[in-house]
């Protein structure tokens, strides 16, 4: 286990490292950083290191098994009654206890935090009993996406413009470091247990149907609050003296975070506890594994969550507000970009769907292929974001064309790469998203006199909404290089997955 926990740690290093020497660079050049906040973004990241590598092994350990485990026995019941009312029960509780979910609604000062939870859960438990239902009745996932993606422009026709960014946001952070490997895990046990030549497909869209919860309910609420002249709540960024205050800042944080781990982690690992007294009976040394790992997923998302909150977030306020004061400001879309570029492989869920999807596919789908497909996406995204940032444009566009386009591609584009393309969308918007990028684009907005509620956010929705279209892109070169293969050299072709050597550069010839 030492072993696992050390490669974990490695793994996490690599992904935070970039982002590391990003802030560095750009704090000793063109954005100076006052030493307190440096001094905390540096104990920040050492958390993030090892919280992150912690919390994917013990998600890999705990909450893959559990949700297979679940996913599995689920699938061979023929009561779809049981089945909807523990499905909605278990993806209301996974969301209320999304931290970033947490986060988004404290931003929102005329409608109380839970009043936001709430209708999110809802909208999630809602659409995980109707993703799973998908897997049983064989249900096309394109068919779902055009209709619900049609009901969903159709009802913000209706919705203040001030709401939109928001709700779009609310679909891709309720979606995060605990929701992640356990709906997918789901999905993959429901998928072994109908056991045909389309259950890799179906192993993959629980994320993508989740996601589409939130940002109807979220309309919904948008519509019955009339929320055409809200406000946010401001982040203040106290100044630290020296490196006793330092200390107590982490140090009184911790009973904060300590309760946020718990929340998150807490009902998932009750839910189980009573699904497997009542049905699973796992034996004891399944149960002594699952314990172990929800150990670690535990102390890992403590750490992570202390890190990203008290070490990341002033550093990325700060930034995005030096960044916008500058003569040339027009350089925060490159530097957008190139953060985003890295910032997403930094996110364990992320790492832990990138890895899922290489070990359901025998490597026929490589991680670096995944990789670089979203941190091309990303990037993109949070380039259109800076560009919203300078020119006020509204993020209605964007949305309605990046849909539309990603909607179109999953005609032409082999299933499981549609699949994987919109839970992909789900991933990409973490905890490290919420807590670096969203201040550094709060910091940029205030400071050129924006409207933070229409420019600063809709950020996480461009971010959830790219990976759309570039992972299904990358499907569509990839089913065009394989028509060139020999047959005899292709794999599993019926099953529309194609092993293949992985070089960006080779599509492009």
């Amino acid at each position: 286990m030492n072993e696992k926990v050390k490669e974990k740690i490695k793994e996490s290093l690599s992904a935070i490292l970039p982002i590391v020497v990003i802030v560095l660079v750009l704090a000793f050049t063109i954005t100076p950083l006052s030493s307190d906040v440096i001094t905390m973004f540096f104990i920040g990241a050492v958390m993030l290191i090892v919280g992150m590598g912690l919390f994917t092994l013990g998600a890999e350990i705990s909450m893959s098994t559990m949700g297979e485990k679940i996913g599995a026995h689920m699938a061979k019941s023929k009561n779809i009654l049981f089945i909807f009312i523990v499905l909605f029960i278990l993806g209301a509780i996974i969301t209320s206890a999304e931290p970033d979910l947490r986060l988004l609604a404290s931003q929102i000062i005329e409608i109380e935090s839970n009043v936001i939870i709430i209708s999110v859960s809802v909208g999630v438990g809602l659409f995980l009993a109707l993703a799973f239902l998908r897997i049983i009745f064989k249900i096309n996932l394109s068919h779902i996406l055009f209709f619900f993606y049609g009901i969903i422009f159709i009802l913000f026709m209706y919705v203040p413009k001030e709401f939109w960014a928001i709700a779009f946001d609310s679909g891709g952070v309720t979606v995060g470091a605990i929701t992640v490997p356990f709906l997918i895990s789901l999905g993959i046990g429901a998928a072994e247990v109908r056991g045909n030549k389309n259950s890799e497909n179906d192993s993959f869209g629980l994320v993508a149907i989740c996601s589409i919860g939130p940002i109807i309910t979220m309309g919904i609420l948008g519509i019955i609050y009339n929320l055409s002249d809200a406000t946010y709540s401001v982040y203040t960024i106290e100044r630290l003296e020296n490196t006793r205050e330092i200390a107590e800042a982490f140090i009184s944080n911790i009973p904060t975070y300590l309760l946020e781990a718990v929340i998150a982690v807490g009902p998932v690992f009750l839910f189980f506890m009573i699904y497997q007294c009542i049905f699973l009976k796992l034996s004891k040394q399944s149960m002594t594994k699952i314990l172990v790992g929800v150990g670690y997923t535990f102390l890992g998302l403590l750490l992570f969550l202390l890190g990203v909150n008290v070490g990341f977030l002033p550093a990325g306020y700060l930034m995005g507000q030096q960044l916008a004061t500058l003569e040339y400001n027009w350089t925060i879309i490159p530097i957008g970009m190139i953060i985003g570029y890295f910032v997403v492989i930094a996110e364990p869920a992320v790492l832990i769907l990138i890895r899922q999807i290489s070990d359901l596919t025998d490597g026929a789908i490589p991680e670096r292929a995944m990789k670089f497909s979203l941190s091309i996406s990303v990037a993109v995204a949070i380039g259109i974001a800076m560009i919203r940032l300078l020119t006020g444009v509204p993020i209605v566009y964007f949305l309605v064309i990046g849909y539309g386009i990603a909607l179109l591609l999953s005609l032409v584009t082999p299933s499981i790469f549609t699949a994987i393309a919109f839970d992909s969308g789900g991933v990409t918007t973490g905890p490290i998203m919420t807590t670096f990028l969203i201040p550094f684009s709060i910091g940029i907005c205030t400071t050129l006199g924006g409207n933070v509620l229409t420019d600063a956010f809709g950020l996480v929705a461009l971010a959830a909404m790219t990976p759309l279209i570039v992972v299904q892109i990358t499907g569509l070169v990839y089913k065009i290089k394989f028509r060139k293969i020999p047959e005899k050299n292709a794999k599993s072709e019926e099953n529309e997955i194609i092993e293949i050597d992985w070089k960006w550069e080779d599509c492009l010839n």
